[in-house]
């Protein structure tokens, strides 16, 4: 392109002219200008996959979507805790977007887990925003290294499906901070995305498309970004206050009914033509950086997508049970596969990440094909919740002649999809009464999990083994049979908690209870956040995974503790006897704070491969974001002067290692002495000595701290009430004047 597009060429624009390239043009493109030379790009989906489709197709169909790699879905990339696989699946969806001519990948999603029962899981990393973060701004890099863009999404605390368009999100400051902007502010400022994707809900009552106070004073304001932000499909219910909130781009846009508002607002002084300025400029320089062009496209390798896509998910599979060590299944065993989803798979999500995959090969065929003894039947209908006497009976006729049952099990896609919440954690009641009966017969039972989020596992003591693929991906076959066959170690860890039952799970009782208001009542204890502060027991825990092999962790030593970071290192020893892959994971308590604080949180982690003997030393680092809460009151990150808890973890309910350290890049606790000051704080506080002295304050102080009987009594008083045992008011002035200089 010959044009610049700067300021001085926007205000050479008609008004008509710039909101035409404020509003999308069709489902899928930018308006185009020829007589200016402004070309139109190409946005789809694809946090998982492309899913390109023709500009005449609707929001979800899939009856024109060009064929592409369907990968694993981010519930279960999360899994791997592999940064650098997730900037390599970045990689490979930006070269697939740039060979079919796709400007902006809508992706990743980055919305945290706050309940199991949210329709869109599947298409999240997990419960945990800093892991979100760590994560997503690897696939955004990886995505924008090959010169296509992102659409970071749902912008923000979208966290359930049912009614999305309208409800509010009701969550207090903190939480929002803490919990559900954290990974947005840290792809924000580490990854630069090109676009972020405004969500439907609104927030405390502002919906999220016209929300000022996050489109601008938080976002760009606060996290100092430059790109463009767009609405989600159709979440504009007013494009001038919208544009003036600071939302770019309204798609897919209403052609002319959107056009001629803008012309009129601009007209009417509603709207600040330099408002739009803005606006328009930042969508020219989106077009500007990253069009592509059909010269610019190029073929690309499926077959290598494919294999990707498998070794990304044997990377992330986790192995959540192994009794008896069950796995890996020998060739000398007879196996009975049972279960409809080994030959018709879910393996990936519904909705707008549904992709039109290139090779699907399902568990059945891979096993078929195989040097095993493999007996396959159905066992249940996928189509019914009701058991099939006659598939049942012959489930139960392999199970008695074979060594060991795999079982596939998982929740249909009709029971989760984008576009409503569920009802239920359960998986269907023929599977579960089926996995009952076969354990009657033979106790060597694997199940393998096809399912988009946390699942309940009451049956799981009557099986041996579980695994945990969720939605593999097109590959979804290869790479399950070789975790089970040991081909490929499992090294997946959990990236959400499982709990034993929903009435567990945080947002309990609260979760869409109400059409127009989700009220986040939990505040930041989200997780394994909620878990851990209420002891729950949960089935598996946050951050598990098992492996084929052992790991041992030893030296855990700070080697620097600064005011600006902390770094430590630790060695990891396979004491096992094949190669095994360990994250280790470095959570934080924090011991000093005066406010409600998590008993833990995740803070960093290493992931490094290692054979039978072999070990290694791993380093990690904490800034000093890591030790910080955001105090509401001041509007700041705070970090608290004083000592905190290092654990290193194989899960967040495995600690290995611990360590205190005292921070010095913080700031004291010490508030400022009033009357309202507790004397049990004075008593305990250094420093106030002389002023107590010098006051006459001291023999007070002296009595209550001498006292037996009623000591916890008087020291629970404030300040002002000292008069009580004969201090006076002029002491008590004179002490906090003097305390406070």
């Amino acid at each position: 392109m010959s044009t610049e597009f700067n300021l001085s060429f926007v205000q050479g624009l008609t008004v008509r002219e710039k909101a035409e390239l404020v509003t999308g043009k069709d489902f899928w493109f930018t308006a185009e200008n020829i007589e200016n030379d402004i070309p139109k790009i190409m946005v789809t989906d694809g946090p998982s996959g492309l899913r390109k489709q023709a500009s005449s197709a609707d929001a979800l169909g899939l009856n024109q979507s060009v064929e592409a790699i369907a990968f694993p879905s981010s519930a279960l990339m999360a899994s791997s805790f592999n940064v650098d696989m997730l900037y390599q699946l970045g990689q490979n969806l930006g070269t697939a977007s740039r060979a079919e001519n796709v400007s902006v990948l809508l992706g990743p999603g980055i919305n945290i887990k706050r309940s199991p029962l949210a329709g869109r899981n599947f298409e999240y990393f997990s419960e945990d925003p800093y892991l979100t973060g760590e994560l997503g701004s690897a696939y955004v890099k990886g995505v924008q290294s090959q010169g296509v863009g992102v659409s970071v999404k749902h912008f923000a605390a979208n966290n359930r499906e049912d009614q999305r368009f309208t409800s509010s999100s009701n969550v207090d400051e903190r939480a929002l901070r803490e919990i559900y902007l954290l990974a947005f502010e840290k792809i924000v400022k580490e990854a630069h995305p090109a676009t972020l994707m405004c969500s439907y809900n609104a927030i405390n009552g502002v919906l999220n498309s016209q929300n000022y106070r996050l489109l601008t004073e938080i976002l760009r304001n606060e996290w100092g970004y430059t790109g463009v932000v767009m609405s989600d499909w159709g979440a504009v219910a007013d494009n001038i206050a919208s544009l003036k909130a600071g939302l770019d781009l309204e798609m897919p846009g209403n052609g002319a009914y959107s056009i001629d508002r803008i012309v009129s607002a601009v007209q009417n002084g509603q709207l600040e033509e330099s408002k739009l300025d803005i606006s328009v400029l930042r969508v020219l320089a989106l077009v500007e950086k990253f069009r592509v062009s059909e010269d610019d496209s190029t073929d690309y390798d499926k077959n290598n997508q494919h294999e990707f896509a498998r070794k990304a998910a044997e990377d992330s599979i986790a192995l959540l049970k192994n009794d008896d060590d069950v796995l890996p299944i020998k060739q000398t065993e007879k196996i009975a596969l049972i279960g409809e989803l080994a030959q018709n798979p879910r393996y990936q999500g519904g909705g707008s990440s549904h992709v039109n995959a290139y090779k699907v090969v399902t568990p059945h065929e891979v096993a078929s094909n195989s040097d095993y003894n493999v007996t396959y039947t159905a066992g249940y209908s996928l189509s019914e919740e009701k058991g099939n006497l006659d598939l049942e009976q012959q489930a139960e006729s392999i199970a008695e002649l074979s060594d060991k049952i795999i079982f596939f099990a998982g929740v249909p896609e009709q029971d989760e999809s984008e576009g409503f919440d569920k009802k239920t954690i359960d998986l269907p009641e023929n599977q579960v009464n089926l996995i009952q009966k076969l354990s009657a017969i033979n106790p060597n039972i694997i199940v393998v999990l096809q399912n988009g989020s946390a699942v309940a596992t009451p049956w799981r003591n009557k099986v041996k083994a579980i695994v945990e693929t969720y939605l593999a991906g097109e590959a979804v076959g290869e790479a399950t049979w070789n975790i089970l066959t040991g081909q490929t170690n499992p090294s997946g860890k959990l990236a959400e908690t499982f709990p034993e039952k929903i009435e567990d799970t945080p947002a309990y009782g609260t979760f869409n209870a109400s059409v127009d208001e989700e009220n986040y009542h939990e505040g930041i204890f989200v997780g394994y956040r909620h878990y851990d502060l209420k002891r729950k027991e949960v089935a598996f825990p946050f951050g598990h995974g098992l492996s084929y092999t052992d790991f041992k962790y030893d030296d855990l030593e700070i080697v620097a503790n600064t005011k600006k970071h902390v770094t430590g290192k630790i060695k990891i020893t396979n004491v096992g006897s094949i190669y095994g892959k360990e994250t280790a994971q470095i959570y934080i308590q924090n011991l000093e704070s005066r406010v409600e604080k998590p008993r833990q949180e995740l803070k960093a982690f290493v992931k490094v491969g290692l054979n039978p003997g072999e070990s290694k030393t791993v380093e990690f680092f904490l800034d000093r974001r890591s030790f910080a809460w955001y105090n509401v009151k001041k509007s700041i990150w705070q970090v608290d002067q004083g000592d905190y808890n290092l654990k290193i973890g194989s899960s967040s309910r495995d600690i290995r290692l611990e360590k205190t350290v005292s921070l010095e890049m913080g700031t004291t606790n010490n508030r400022p002495i009033s009357g309202d000051t507790y004397i049990s704080e004075i008593i305990n506080r250094d420093g106030l000595h002389e002023s107590l002295v010098a006051s006459g304050l001291q023999t007070a102080i002296e009595s209550i701290s001498a006292s037996d009987s009623n000591r916890e009594l008087m020291e629970n008083l404030p300040l002002r009430a000292i008069i009580m045992i004969g201090a006076n008011v002029d002491q008590v002035n004179k002490f906090i004047e003097l305390a406070n200089n």
